[in-house]
């Protein structure tokens, strides 16, 4: 779809092939690769190759710059809306391009879970793709007719310049709590990286944030059209709700009163709808109560297993916020015994390690501390940092995943509930230089099987 690529496996015959330095490897080491699947040009910081050559300062720059000028007008003319923050980026995207289709305007989503149009299309290996591959995406989508695109915008994915040159009609807000830390060392930082999405609107230039989270000065920046939502006084104010396994719920906007109902459990989850009512409302859609009634979460999120020994949870949840969310929601529902299974990410964030461990024991019964994605960190190294934190003796380690949620499964009695954390709806487990097909899911779904047997 695109004549220029940054990957040397992806090249064909005739494409350029742009030589970008990451931080784990170098584009220059794969010239001669590209060369032999077809290139035709080779743009490079330096070196002498046997096809035509442009020698540039700057490879990502030119990159940015050659996608913009040759392929962004064929899709500025759809809408762009980018969600941002901490927690509940995947959910609100998710949501908004579900309730978008089912009002008519044919919207792809792009973020954690993949690439949507109504169904998955593809798997993605960031939340925020490499900005080759999401022109790819972005163009496919042009073609297949969609009107809007919602994106999960990561503060990495900023910082890579993964959506350079794409301008936004609306940017939503979350929340900002620790997580990231090992790249952005400070919460400014972090919170800065985020912002530059806000600086990047275009049009209505409609911001919609968070009023109750601590950093949303950082994102009602003057020269937006600003609008809040939240439990303190805000364009969309929740006023009252009252949680079960369906949450009813009533907001304020423009001085009118409205009531809706939610199936999606947690405190949390009503502020993931309030922004994606905002932005709906904003765009004009009206009377999208009804619709909100029947929404699911994503997988991964709060995905529920039945099991006639005990409930099972799976989620995504793998910063100490959302930890403290999952275990406020389900504890007070929770007739016996609650139980937990979670890891942390190797080469990220250190410091959030032992907050996590402290928070899932004092929280827990009983936790499992396993393997998540080690990648190229020792495994016994990232499980130590969470264990520092603990206070209490109630863990035990068993490294193998599967057979952490297979003990999980086997402590089950009836009334008790087993939390499996952190990885929600990855299908990989990253090792060092490889990765590893596995599935929360999958695994507990077919262990129940056997067990059954």
């Amino acid at each position: 779809m695109i004549n220029i690529k940054d990957d040397s496996r992806k090249v064909v015959k005739g494409d350029i092939f742009v030589a970008l330095r990451g931080v784990l490897s170098d584009g220059h080491d794969y010239i001669e690769k590209a060369i032999a699947n077809g290139a035709s040009l080779i743009v490079a910081e330096e070196g002498n190759y046997s096809i035509p050559t442009l020698i540039v300062k700057d490879t990502k720059e030119y990159l940015i710059n050659y996608l913009n000028e040759n392929y962004y007008d064929q899709i500025k003319d759809m809408t762009f809306v980018g969600i941002t923050g901490t927690n509940g980026k995947t959910t609100c995207a998710y949501l908004l391009q579900s309730l978008l289709n089912k009002l008519g305007n044919k919207t792809a989503y792009i973020g954690t879970i993949g690439y949507y149009i109504d169904t998955k299309q593809r798997s993605l290996a960031n939340t925020t793709p490499d900005i080759c591959l999401l022109y790819e995406l972005l163009l496919d989508a042009k073609e297949k007719g969609c009107k809007t695109i919602v994106m999960e915008v990561s503060s990495e994915g900023i910082s890579h310049k993964r959506v350079e040159g794409i301008s936004f009609d609306y940017a939503g807000f979350t929340n900002l709590t620790q997580d990231h830390l090992d790249y952005h060392k400070t919460m400014e930082n972090y919170a800065l990286a985020k912002q530059l999405l806000f600086k990047r609107l275009r049009g209505v230039k409609k911001a919609i944030v968070n009023i109750d989270d601590s950093y949303k000065d950082y994102y009602l920046l003057d020269e937006n059209n600003n609008i809040t939502y939240g439990m303190k006084k805000s364009d969309y104010q929740l006023l009252e709700f009252m949680s079960g396994q369906v949450t009813s719920f009533k907001y304020k906007h423009n001085a009118n009163i409205y009531e809706s109902s939610t199936r999606l459990m947690g405190d949390y989850n009503l502020y993931n709808l309030m922004l994606v009512i905002a932005i709906l409302t904003e765009m004009g859609y009206e009377n999208v109560n009804e619709l909100i009634k029947d929404m699911l979460a994503p997988p991964g999120r709060m995905q529920y297993v039945i099991y006639d020994k005990g409930d099972i949870l799976i989620d995504f949840a793998h910063t100490p916020d959302a930890i403290d969310k999952i275990l406020e929601i389900v504890k007070p529902i929770v007739k016996g015994k609650l139980y937990a299974i979670i890891g942390c990410g190797g080469d990220r964030d250190r410091l959030k390690r032992p907050i996590m461990g402290k928070s899932i024991t004092e929280g827990c019964d009983y936790v499992i501390f396993t393997n998540e994605d080690q990648r190229t960190e020792d495994e016994d190294q990232i499980i130590n940092d969470m264990i520092k934190g603990t206070t209490l003796n109630n863990y035990e380690i068993i490294k193998d995943r599967a057979l952490a949620i297979h003990k999980g499964i086997d402590i089950l009695n009836k009334g008790d509930m087993l939390l499996i954390l952190g990885k929600g709806h990855e299908e990989f487990i990253i090792m060092k230089d490889h990765k590893i097909p596995f599935n929360d899911y999958e695994t507990v779904i077919k262990y129940i099987e056997e067990c059954k047997r």
